[in-house]
């Protein structure tokens, strides 16, 4: 094997002279509890008018609560006859309605895995 075996002790195997591999494990106790309801009005700008009529619109609003940033975003179309005279339209009258929800902040940080612990996942993934 290589040579090898003239130069070791004759007691001494050279196929077990190298052995690697690896061994993870995480072990943890949590729970965080969390609820939101979104109940609000958002304004929201036409970006573009369709040959049909129906506009595009989009709309954006960020609200800090509790040293939290929370994001709302929304993007659809919508027809003009579902306006109403108040000047705003329900969601489920948004057609292919766009909407993102999502935040910036303590806890959005605390349930996101350490950056190392997502390396390792990458690299090690079983």
């Amino acid at each position: 094997m290589f040579g090898l075996e003239k130069m070791l002790p004759s007691s001494m195997d050279p196929s077990s002279l190298v052995k690697m591999g690896s061994d993870n494990s995480n072990v943890g106790a949590g729970s965080i509890a969390r609820s939101e309801d979104i109940n609000l009005t958002l304004a929201a700008l036409v970006a573009q008018v369709l040959p049909n009529g129906n506009l595009v619109i989009t709309g954006h609003q960020q609200v800090r609560v509790n040293n939290e940033l929370r994001d709302l975003q929304v993007t659809g179309i919508v027809r003009t006859e579902d306006i109403t005279s108040a000047n705003t339209v329900d969601l489920t009258q948004i057609a292919e309605a766009r909407i993102s929800y999502g935040g910036q902040g303590t806890m959005t940080d605390v349930q996101q895995p350490r950056y190392g612990s997502q390396l390792f996942d990458v690299l090690m993934p079983w």
